[in-house]
C-alpha cells in the first residue's frame, strides 16, 4: 500500500446533511477514482441528519482501494471552513474540489483530472456550467442569473474571461494550494480562491460540466441571500485584500477620475459623470499603480485640450483610450524590474 505522501490526487468534498446522496456519491467515486494512489476526504460539516453514522460505515466495509479519510467538524462552519479543513488535510499532488451533492458529475471529475495530468503546462481547472453542450437542468432563473453577474463583475475586476466563479468543481496542483491563503468561512470560499489564484499569476483553465440543479426541497443549501453576499466578497476581494501600492493606486485612480468627470454634463448630469468617471478610476487603480495611472490622466489632460463641446469629449476620450495602451506598454516593459511597484 503507498504512502500517504505518494498520492496523485486528494478529492476534497464538503458535506453538510446529505444522507439521502451519500450512497450514490460513494458508488460514482468507486467508479471513477477506485485506485491507491488517490485519496479521498469528506469533511463532514456538523451534519444532524445521520450523515455521520452512514460515512463511518462506508469506511469500516473497506470496499474501496483508494485512501478514505473522515473529518468531522463538530459544529456547522460553513463550505469555505470545510473546503479549508480538507485541503490542509490533503497529500495530493494534485486537489480536487467536489460538491456532495451530486449536482455536478463525478465524470466530468474525472475528465478534468485526466486532463490537467497530461498536460503539465496545465495548473488550474475549473468547471463551468455554462460552456458545455453536456446535460443540464436548471429552472431558477434568479440563482442562473447572480451567478453570471458575478462571474462578470469578477471578470472586469481581475481581467479575466471566466464564464462560472461558482462552480464547485474545481482541480489545482499543489504549486497553487501553496500559494494561497483561504480565509472565507461560507460559499464565498469560490470568489476568494479565485480571486488568489488571479493574484498569485496561475491561469485559470475552463471546462464544461453537467448541472443537475435540485430544490430546496431536496437539500439545496444555497439561497439568495448567499447570491447578495457574494457581491459583497467581490468588493472585498478587489478593493480591499490588497497590496498598499495597490490600495493608494485605486485611491489616486479614484480622485482623478472623478475630477475628469466634474467636466462633463450639468447639474445632476455633472454628478453622475464623476460617480461614473470615480468607479472607472478605481477599476484602474485596481491595473495600474501610481505611475502607470498618472501618464492616463496626463494624457487625458492633453485630450482636454483640443476641440470644443462634443469634439472636447472626442478627444478626451480617444486620448483616454491611448492613455490606457500606453499605461499597459510600461507596466509590462516594468513588470520584471525593481519599479514594477510604481507601474
Amino acid at each position: 500500500m503507498p504512502q500517504e505522501n505518494s498520492k496523485i490526487l486528494s478529492i476534497v468534498i464538503p458535506l453538510f446533511n446529505e444522507i439521502n446522496y451519500i450512497n450514490k456519491l460513494f458508488e460514482q467515486i468507486k467508479s471513477y477514482f477506485n485506485r491507491e494512489n488517490i485519496e479521498i476526504i469528506i469533511v463532514d460539516d456538523g451534519s444532524t441528519d445521520g450523515s455521520s453514522n452512514l460515512l463511518n460505515e462506508l469506511k469500516k466495509k473497506k470496499h474501496y482501494k483508494f485512501l478514505f479519510k473522515l473529518i468531522q467538524l463538530d459544529i456547522n462552519s460553513g463550505k469555505g471552513k470545510a473546503i479549508q479543513t480538507g485541503i490542509k488535510n490533503s497529500k495530493g499532488e494534485y486537489i480536487l474540489l467536489h460538491d456532495a451533492d451530486l449536482e455536478l458529475d463525478i465524470k466530468d471529475a474525472k475528465e478534468m483530472f485526466d486532463i490537467i495530468t497530461n498536460n503539465k503546462d496545465i495548473k488550474c481547472i475549473f468547471g463551468s456550467r455554462y460552456l458545455s453542450g453536456k446535460l443540464k437542468k436548471n429552472n431558477y432563473f434568479f440563482n442562473n442569473l447572480v451567478g453570471k453577474i458575478n462571474s462578470l463583475i469578477f471578470n472586469i475586476f481581475f481581467s479575466q474571461t471566466l464564464s462560472d466563479v461558482h462552480c464547485g468543481l474545481k482541480i489545482l496542483h499543489r504549486s497553487v494550494v501553496e500559494k494561497i491563503k483561504l480565509s472565507v468561512n461560507d460559499f464565498g470560499i469560490e470568489i476568494d480562491l479565485a480571486s488568489q489564484i488571479v493574484r498569485n499569476n496561475f491561469f485559470i483553465y475552463e471546462f464544461g460540466v453537467s448541472y443537475f440543479f435540485r430544490s430546496k426541497a431536496e437539500g439545496k443549501k444555497i439561497t439568495w441571500v448567499d447570491g447578495l453576499k457574494s457581491f459583497y466578497y467581490l468588493i472585498k476581494v478587489r478593493f480591499f485584500d490588497n497590496s498598499t501600492s495597490t490600495n493608494i493606486s485605486i485611491l489616486y485612480s479614484t480622485i482623478y477620475m472623478g475630477y475628469v468627470g466634474s467636466y462633463f454634463g450639468m447639474g445632476v448630469g455633472n454628478t453622475l459623470y464623476i460617480i461614473i468617471f470615480a468607479i472607472l478610476g478605481s477599476i484602474l487603480g485596481i491595473h495600474f499603480k501610481i505611475l502607470s495611472s498618472t501618464l492616463i490622466f496626463l494624457l487625458i489632460y492633453i485630450g482636454s485640450l483640443f476641440g470644443k463641446g462634443n469634439g472636447t469629449t472626442l478627444s478626451v476620450v480617444f486620448f483616454f483610450v491611448l492613455g490606457i495602451f500606453i499605461a499597459r506598454k510600461t507596466k509590462k516593459y516594468f513588470l520584471n524590474t525593481s519599479f514594477r511597484d510604481y507601474f
